[in-house]
């Protein structure tokens, strides 16, 4: 059963479409390694036999658990997935985005 694409769906398909048929797609080299590697590092992620507590502040557990929300996934989830960004050297520091929390903390401090 097909339906009609609404309009902001046609032309994201559409730029997919001239994507595609401007060579910007490439295939993945050895898909079969790369897939062995992903579902490696999957599982090696998922395995969890070890127990740990942590104290955190409460405002930092609130945005954590905001950022989890806002991307769907339980905070424990995220908070393990951080951990081992970090451990595998993968974490990569960025410009961080303020948070309501921290962006009316930093206005109290300007002002103070």
């Amino acid at each position: 059963m097909s339906r009609k694409l609404k309009a902001e769906e046609k032309e994201y398909d559409d730029e997919i479409l001239k994507s595609y048929e401007s060579g910007e797609w490439k295939s993945v080299p050895n898909l079969d390694d790369e897939i062995a590697r992903y579902a490696s590092s999957a599982a090696a992620t998922l395995t969890k036999d070890k127990r740990i507590n942590i104290r955190l502040s409460s405002r930092d557990l609130e945005d954590i658990q905001t950022r989890a929300a806002e991307a769907g996934m339980p905070y424990q989830t995220l908070i393990a997935s951080i951990v081992h960004k970090y451990a595998s050297g993968r974490l990569v520091e960025t410009v961080s985005r303020p948070t309501k929390r921290s962006a009316g903390r930093a206005k109290k401090l300007r002002a103070g």
